[in-house]
């Protein structure tokens, strides 16, 4: 991706292609075979070269707009008709009630962290947790609970550790490069396993259909279980960053970044431009105000208590089903009951909900404490939404891009390239593979789900009809689909987690895939290839976790001032 030939190279392809316009995804990947790859490749490419996200997003959208709208050689009205349906895809993303749910959601959280850290109670928390979190390791530690802890949603979980952590780890010396990584691979890694949580109704679906079309009809949510240990990727990824903090041990550009932050005290390095906005984050409060960790905890408290509470009831009210109702009905409290209606919500309408109605309160807080007047609260609110724009700028685009490669066909390119035929024991781990690579190149892990599901659960069954193979099968598919997307830069989670970190977006992409990687690359050698052979995985998985450890021991540096 770093060749100085690719750029120009995918830019006269695409301009000499003579292609149909707006043709089927199907018609497209005949007719454009590889080309395909051009806007996802185009929009990497770009953004580790100029290391602006927004303008490498914005020329890999354009390409492929460009692409669609061609006609034999009449580039004049590619260009013009590029552009507007650049601009109808930018009002798709928009206008589609799940995105608008997130961005708004995230303008939301933008304005509450404001409105926090006005009122103190970011200072008071950082000084909370600096009373037990003393040392780069104890920071540490403290961020990689926190995010265990908000399992239930990604996004949230982006969007909270950040904020909070950032002061303590900046104090500690420890890299906004090292923060971002322990956000990002606590948020989605862990909610794709949860037992309950808004990925939970997705996985489910998509396990079941694809036990439907093999013939099978049983409890998809107990194979969704089945498939926990087989998530060899997340659980390790988990585990890696434990150890890491734990032995102080790093390596590759994250170790360079934290011998950095160390010794000369740069939590950034010296051409990083943060995602952040410092409008959001060093709002002081004024010095009448007494800094109290409740200014934190209440509207923090109230974001999560409505977020479950949203989960439960927003799921409830979407269900049809009179036999699944009445079955909640009977017993609303069980671990059932919540797992169906937290699985049938609308995440991002319930976060953005949340997000709202606990910037409400910290706005009451504000002015029944006498902190500040209801005019600048609301004030203090907006200033927070404003340091939000460039993320939901970004995030718009980013989906635009995923919407241009699902026209192109980029996907199904993929697929059909990679997934010939195989020997059975190679097939969990081409699967893992494939995934890795759509989700990468498209910045999707919900997309490559449900593009791998329908084709991977088939074909297990058709090449060992063993049932734990196929539950094997199932595992790897939503695993590579997580690691894809936890590393890709165009990854709208990647993206939240510069944010929350207040780190450079393609610095967190840089140190962070090294580990990505190598954890991928043990979840393959001691996870999948030796459980395709039938080992059972009461044996894969720890050898992988002792080979998880061994690699950070042997391999890592000791980070020290």
């Amino acid at each position: 991706m770093r060749s100085p030939l690719l750029i120009p190279a995918a830019l006269l392809a695409a301009l000499l292609l003579p292609a149909p316009a707006l043709a089927s995804a199907s018609e497209n990947v005949r007719d454009l075979g590889m080309l395909t790859l051009i806007p996802p490749l185009l929009a990497i490419a770009l953004a580790f070269a100029s290391k602006n996200v927004v303008l490498s997003l914005f020329i890999g959208v354009f390409s492929g707009c460009f692409m669609l709208e061609l006609e034999g050689w009449d580039v004049y009205h590619a260009m013009i008709g590029g552009f507007l349906h650049l601009s109808g895809k930018v009002l798709e993303s928009l206008a589609d009630p799940w995105d608008a749910g997130i961005v708004l959601q995230v303008l939301a959280i933008g304005g509450l962290i404001a409105l926090i850290s006005k009122m103190g109670g970011a200072q008071a928390i950082a000084g909370a947790i600096a009373r037990w979190a003393k040392t780069p390791r104890s920071s540490q530690l403290a961020a990689w609970v926190m995010g265990l802890f908000i399992f239930f949603d990604d996004y949230a979980n982006s969007l909270t550790v950040g904020p909070i952590m950032r002061p303590v780890t900046d104090r500690l010396r420890v890299s906004r490069e090292k923060l971002a990584f322990i956000i990002d691979a606590t948020a989605a890694p862990i909610a794709g396993i949860a037992l309950i949580s808004t990925w939970v109704a997705y996985e489910v679906g998509l396990i079941r259909d694809g036990y439907q079309a093999i013939g099978i009809t049983g409890n998809a949510y107990g194979i969704f279980v089945q498939t926990i240990p087989y998530r060899f990727y997340n659980i390790y990824i988990l585990l890696f960053i434990l150890l890491a903090v734990w032995l102080k041990r790093d390596f590759g550009p994250m170790y360079q970044a934290e011998m950095r932050a160390r010794n000369e005290g740069k939590v950034l390095g010296d051409n990083a431009v943060p995602m952040a906005a410092e409008e959001a984050t060093s709002l002081e409060p004024a010095s009448h105000v007494k800094p109290s960790v409740w200014s934190a905890i209440l509207p923090i408290g109230t974001l999560m208590v409505a977020a479950f509470l949203g989960f439960y009831f927003n799921g409830y009210s979407a269900i049809d089903d009179e036999a699944v109702l009445a079955a909640i009905n009977a017993s609303p409290l069980s671990f059932t009951s919540m797992r169906t209606c937290f699985g049938a919500s609308d995440a991002s309408v319930v976060l953005f909900q949340a997000a709202l109605l606990a910037s409400l309160v910290a706005i009451a807080m504000a002015v029944t404490r006498k902190i500040m007047p209801i005019k600048e609260a609301i004030e203090t609110f907006v200033t927070g939404i404003k340091s939000m724009n460039i993320t939901a700028v970004i995030l718009l685009l980013a989906w635009s891009l995923s919407g241009v490669m699902k026209e192109l066909g980029t996907a199904n390119y993929l697929v059909g390239t990679l997934s010939d035929s195989l020997p059975a024991y190679l097939l969990p781990s081409i699967i893992f593979i494939l995934g890795s690579v759509i989700s990468f190149a498209t910045g999707t892990s919900y997309g490559t789900m449900g593009i791998l599901m329908p084709l991977a659960i088939p074909l297990a069954f058709a090449l060992n009809p063993d049932p734990e193979f196929v539950v094997l099968s199932v595992g790897s598919v939503l695993t590579g689909a997580i690691f894809g997307d936890h590393c890709s830069p165009i990854s709208d989670t990647t993206i939240l987690s510069s944010m929350g970190a207040g780190c450079d977006h393609i610095d967190h992409v840089r140190t962070q895939l090294t580990y990505a990687v190598t954890v991928a690359g043990l979840a393959i050698v001691t996870g999948y290839l030796p459980a395709g052979l039938g080992l059972p995985v009461t044996l894969t998985l720890p050898v992988g976790i002792l080979a998880t450890a061994l690699v950070i021991r042997f391999v890592g540096k000791k980070v020290d001032a």
